[in-house]
């Protein structure tokens, strides 16, 4: 349920479990993980879905059973952050819950129209992932993290686009084309290079 396509420097992993909302099992997250981690390799990262959702979050059995609490999450958003080259959150659709990690890990987050952001970390009584407050406060300023993660906001990516926490949006035909599209330079450069410039902005 989790694809990885590898083209030269350039990997595509997609998320494909549409008739569950591409919710995530144990086996998917550490799926993901190994993809992560793995993509030290790799010049380009870019994660998204299948169907109309990107990610609901942890399948919800699943999350029952521990699965929301899992250090899976955080290995995950971590392994996304410390890659060298550049990380791009393609949302194919809505993201929520514990997805919504690896999009703030993410370097660039591009998304469809009409899609949605939320964390309903309030209203499950799960706290979230230890990284992804402060990953989203550096986005959007504190007020609106807690607007997301307090208030239980579900933030069209228009209006999260406004705020930073969305960078572009584009129609679901030019999702990928566009990804791939700001992907090139980074593709064509030394990685070390990269590596060196991604440094600089942290």
């Amino acid at each position: 349920m989790i694809s990885l396509a590898r083209e030269g420097g350039y990997w595509l992993a997609v998320i494909d479990r549409p008739e569950k909302a591409n919710s995530l099992t144990p086996e998917m997250l550490e799926r993901l993980c190994e993809i992560a981690e793995a993509a030290r390799k790799a010049q380009v990262l870019v994660i998204t879905g299948t169907g109309r959702v990107f990610s609901a979050g942890a399948d919800l059995e699943a999350a029952r059973a521990g699965l929301a609490t899992s250090p899976l999450w955080e290995r995950l958003s971590g392994a996304l952050a410390r890659l060298p080259g550049l990380s791009i959150c393609a949302l194919n659709g809505t993201v929520a819950g514990g997805a919504m990690g690896m999009a703030l890990a993410c370097d660039l987050r591009i998304a469809v129209p009409g899609a949605k952001v939320f964390y309903p970390v309030m209203a499950l009584g799960f706290l979230p992932q230890p990284s992804d407050p402060a990953r989203l406060a550096s986005l959007v300023g504190p007020a609106r993290t807690k607007m997301i993660l307090m208030a239980g906001q579900k933030v069209p990516v228009e209006e999260a686009r406004d705020w930073g926490l969305i960078d572009r949006i584009v129609a679901p035909e030019d999702l990928l084309v566009t990804a791939r599209a700001l992907a090139e330079d980074t593709l064509s450069a030394d990685p070390s290079h990269a590596a060196a410039i991604k440094a600089l902005i942290r």
